[in-house]
């Protein structure tokens, strides 16, 4: 369980490290209904290891064999899971980017966008739109009035 018993509430799951983890899984994986599930399962835990290997030039030919796989060798049933081989395979350049610049986040560009979306949410009374631009920009941080000289 996750959030319990000194295990981190957030981020991804981890395989079990346990006898008794471990044999429950494999218990799982014993059905046949739970095919589907399993193959998800470990796509998306060679997706974990490829992010988290030390050397960014592995992990990125990790994923990239990752995203090969699943864009052309999905067993039926998992639209899903072919869904995000397509789309994988659509963003591969962007997602493989990473490896080169590892650490980057769109993390202030989302923060900025969720401001704006607040301040869309509640502008319904705006009826000038230059008004509305201006306060975007008030906003979002990005207004910065200038004195004009006119030397």
């Amino acid at each position: 369980m996750r959030g319990v018993g000194g295990t981190p509430p957030t981020g991804p799951a981890r395989p079990p490290a346990d006898s008794w983890g471990r044999a429950r899984l494999s218990a799982l994986w014993a059905i046949d209904e739970a095919v589907p599930l399993e193959v998800t399962w470990l796509t998306y835990q060679d997706i974990i290891d490829a992010y988290r290997h030390p050397d960014a030039d592995v992990g990125k030919k990790l994923l990239t064999s990752v995203i090969d796989r699943i864009k052309t060798a999905v067993p039926a049933g998992l639209e899903e899971l072919a869904q995000l081989g397509r789309t994988l395979e659509k963003r591969r350049d962007d997602i493989l980017a990473w490896f080169d610049h590892p650490g980057s986040s769109n993390g202030p560009t989302e923060a900025i966008n969720g401001r704006l979306e607040h301040l869309r949410g509640i502008a319904l009374g705006f009826r000038n739109l230059v008004n509305y631009r201006l306060r975007s920009l008030l906003e979002a941080g990005g207004f910065r009035p200038l004195i004009h000289s006119l030397s």
